[in-house]
């Protein structure tokens, strides 16, 4: 006997010349044998016997009979893609199903089918820096091979990061129930975040400060000098902030020859890894956190960063320039052609 794999039937094979049913056992048997139901002995020993080997074939299975056509199924694409209602900005399933006719769980289903989400939107932005291609090459560059004997720091400050306190209790994790806080919440003053980068290692060198002055910045820059190895030359690559490019802090870094600056293009953050690094410290220490005072923010911070230093981990970047630039130049086109001004930015960085 042989039993279709929709059955439930044993995978072990079975030939023609071998039928349980040749040997005339019972089906009870066969069917205890097989692990199959005793229906389903019955049916194969039918239609082998109907048919041989060609009534053991599966057969196409029943099903409703289609009732939306291709026309059909087009013109609901057509208005989501090329219209939108008159009382809204963009198609829900049940006003786009009562545009076209259709139900509403037929308008959701084609969207699922052809992966469109007109709620969603996401946003996109183009340097207009002169020289954008320049810099990317530069920095990108930086990352992908690194110069010798030279350490390579991606620097910035994460500014006027709030010291918030729940008006209430925190409710903890429970089975069942997630964490519970109060939706309202007290301001406990401010602290910025200076911090480096190291790119090779991932190890992070972080200060905070109550202002982000240039006075500031210079100090912490004094620290970073002081950090490293007098034998190797440092790369540090900054945004364009003003802090970053006062006369006090271009004379500093003129008189160190060692140093070298490397400016991300303008409205070009994505450049800078240490974003990436900022990102992870506001996922997991800041936008959860409770602190009752800019004293215990700045130790949540220390902590957290003492935490990253204890295992490293770097971020590898993972686009050349040309790639970058590449996909750049396919959103330009894009924006070209559907009559837009706009830009994307499309780093690629992974840990």
């Amino acid at each position: 006997m042989v039993a279709s794999p929709h059955d439930g039937a044993s995978d072990r094979p079975a030939r023609p010349d071998h039928l349980a049913g040749g040997d005339g056992r019972l089906h009870t048997a066969i069917a205890r044998h097989e692990r199959v139901s005793l229906p389903t002995v019955g049916k194969w020993r039918a239609r082998f016997l109907a048919a041989r080997l060609d009534g053991l074939l599966d057969e196409p299975r029943p099903g409703v009979t289609r009732t939306l056509t291709d026309a059909q199924v087009e013109a609901v694409l057509t208005a989501t893609l090329a219209t939108t209602p008159r009382e809204a900005t963009h198609w829900s399933p049940r006003s786009l199903a009562r545009h076209t006719g259709r139900r509403q769980s037929t308008v959701a289903r084609i969207w699922k089918a052809f992966g469109l989400q007109p709620h969603r939107v996401t946003t996109f932005k183009l340097s207009k820096d002169p020289l954008f291609i320049e810099k990317v090459r530069d920095i990108v560059g930086l990352y992908l091979h690194p110069p010798e004997r030279a350490l390579v720091l991606c620097v910035d400050e994460k500014s006027q990061i709030q010291a918030l306190d729940r008006t209430a209790p925190i409710l903890p994790l429970a089975p069942g129930y997630p964490e519970h806080r109060s939706h309202d919440y007290k301001r406990h003053g401010t602290t910025s975040l200076f911090a480096a980068l190291d790119v090779a290692t991932g190890r992070v060198i972080g200060q905070c400060h109550r202002r982000h002055r240039s006075v500031e910045f210079l100090r912490f820059l004094k620290t970073l000098e002081a950090q490293v190895p007098a034998t190797l030359d440092v790369h540090l690559i900054l945004d364009n902030y003003g802090t970053h490019k006062t006369q006090t802090v271009r004379r500093w870094l003129a008189a160190r020859p060692r140093v070298h600056v490397h400016f991300t293009p303008t409205s070009a953050s994505w450049l800078n890894l240490v974003e990436r690094w900022f990102a992870e410290l506001t996922t997991t220490q800041i936008k959860r956190g409770t602190h009752r005072s800019p004293r215990a923010l700045e130790t949540a911070i220390r902590d957290y960063i003492a935490h990253t230093n204890d295992a490293p981990t770097p971020f590898v970047w993972t686009k050349t320039a040309d790639e970058i630039l590449a996909s750049v130049a396919r959103y330009c086109q894009r924006i070209s052609d559907s009559g837009h001004r706009a830009i994307a930015s499309n780093g690629a960085c992974t840990r």
